[in-house]
């Protein structure tokens, strides 16, 4: 079930929020809806992977509890292994096998693996848990806090990802409180703001990218115009489908009573690469930083080995978001610019703003692309267009208006996360204007076929 359909706006969230202020005095009770909702939810996606995905929670509980009992890391290790082990199955072994046969010059028909929703993101969540146990930063909680946890529903496909000790203690308040009212209206809107970032901008700029992208796999190179046409719709479309996903799931959270970290800081506005990482997937970046980074020794070492734990950081987020070599070079090109980055700050060297925006703007745009394409053949195919070596080309200029908008809107700000929850004042007007911009979107959602969010299939 996606977020942006009918369906789960018009039937399953109001269900579930009816139900969940019904009860809203009893703890265990608003505990049985949400693990139910979520399941639910869940489960409309592929019933087939609900007991897989139980058995992962369960197990990643048993280890939990047999390492509150006995103390030994032993079985933190296995926990943490187990996880990785089930991520890499699903994720990455297909892949690797297809790439070692492809280079002993062999066939390899790929293996019928279908990916689990959201495999990644609760995976991490887990993870996160499972290391500050071993910290002694973390308790072992009940079954069903831990599995209220993991499966909440809001933010299980995408994110944001949510530690421990900032969800499951909001759990224990009721959200029948004085501060109800005001949560129900800013996360409705914010839940709004989401849906119209989805449905209204991210929709829209993908039926501009993803022809030139296609023909592009297809072996049709682009002409220059059509080439960064597509590459700069690409950059909004990614922003505001992820930026909108996360709206949605804050929202939906605050509606409940609960808060969840912001992701998205205005990233296009960012005047270096390491500026763009504070601003862009905020939660992820603070994973990668907390349990990745600082533990290979972060910045307290010498030069070298900094780059060399920044280079390691950056490749395993680009190897997190998928199987495919251009995920690789992705995070490769990014953990090289943070590493100049720092090698820049070390020298005391500085960049006025305008060519720090630019400069960045640039090579974020570039490495997008990257992203992007099915391979690096792709890749090649479209930064070599971009680069004016398959003629200049022409491009009509689809959907002017919501282009120009969305450029306007990712470069300009602010976040709608601060707009939303910490300036705007209550008004009627507002809420007049949110009805029927919510009854348009609907319409318009009814009107298209449903788009996945681009971050589902990571």
């Amino acid at each position: 079930m996606l977020f942006a359909s009918q369906s789960f706006l018009v039937v399953f969230l109001a269900l579930v929020l009816g139900l969940y202020y019904a009860v809203g005095d009893s703890r265990a009770a608003r505990q049985g809806v949400i693990i139910a909702a979520s399941v639910l939810f869940y489960g409309l996606w592929d019933w087939r992977f609900v007991p897989f995905w139980l058995a992962m929670i369960g197990f990643s509980q048993m280890v939990a509890i047999m390492w509150g009992r006995t103390g030994q890391r032993l079985w933190l290790r296995v926990g943490i292994a187990g996880n990785i082990a089930v991520l890499f199955g699903f994720k990455y072994a297909d892949w690797l096998v297809g790439s070692v046969m492809h280079w002993m010059g062999r066939e390899h028909v790929a293996w019928p693996i279908v990916l689990p929703l959201g495999l990644s993101f609760f995976v991490f969540q887990k993870i996160s848990y499972l290391v500050d146990l071993g910290r002694g930063q973390a308790r072992v909680y009940r079954l069903a806090d831990f599995m209220e946890f993991v499966t909440f529903f809001p933010q299980l496909v995408a994110g944001p990802i949510v530690r421990h000790n900032e969800l499951i203690p909001q759990f224990d308040a009721s959200p029948r409180n004085a501060a109800m009212w005001e949560n129900l209206g800013r996360g409705g809107l914010l839940l709004l703001v989401g849906l119209g970032k989805k449905v209204g901008l991210a929709d829209t700029l993908g039926t501009i990218c993803a022809p030139v992208f296609d023909a592009a796999h297809a072996g049709h190179v682009p002409g220059m115009a059509a080439a960064w046409l597509a590459a700069v719709a690409y950059m909004l479309q990614i922003y505001f489908d992820f930026s909108g996903y996360s709206d949605m799931a804050i929202g939906m959270a605050l509606m409940m009573g609960i808060r969840l970290p912001f992701n998205f800081n205005a990233p296009y506005a960012a005047v270096s690469v390491r500026d763009f990482w504070r601003r862009w997937h905020m939660t992820l970046s603070r994973f990668l930083r907390d349990y990745i980074y600082m533990p290979l020794g972060g910045n307290r070492c010498t030069p070298l080995r900094q780059a060399v734990n920044v280079m390691v950081t950056m490749w395993l987020a680009g190897v997190w978001h998928g199987a495919g070599w251009n995920f690789v070079v992705w995070g490769l090109l990014h953990g090289a610019a943070l590493a100049v980055a720092h090698v820049w700050d070390r020298a005391g060297r500085t960049m006025p703003r305008v060519g720090g925006y630019v400069l960045t703007m640039g090579f974020v745009l570039l490495t997008w692309v990257v992203f992007r394409a099915a391979d690096l053949a792709t890749a090649g195919h479209m930064l070599g267009a971009m680069a004016g070596l398959h003629g200049m080309g022409g491009a009509a200029i689809r959907h002017p208006v919501v282009l120009g908008l969305a450029a306007a809107v990712a470069v300009i700000g602010p976040a709608s996360q601060q707009v939303v929850l910490e300036r705007l004042r209550p008004a009627p007007w507002m809420a007049v204007a949110a009805g029927m911009a919510f009854v348009l979107l609907l319409f318009l959602i009814g009107g298209r076929p449903p788009e996945p969010f681009i971050y589902f299939q990571f």
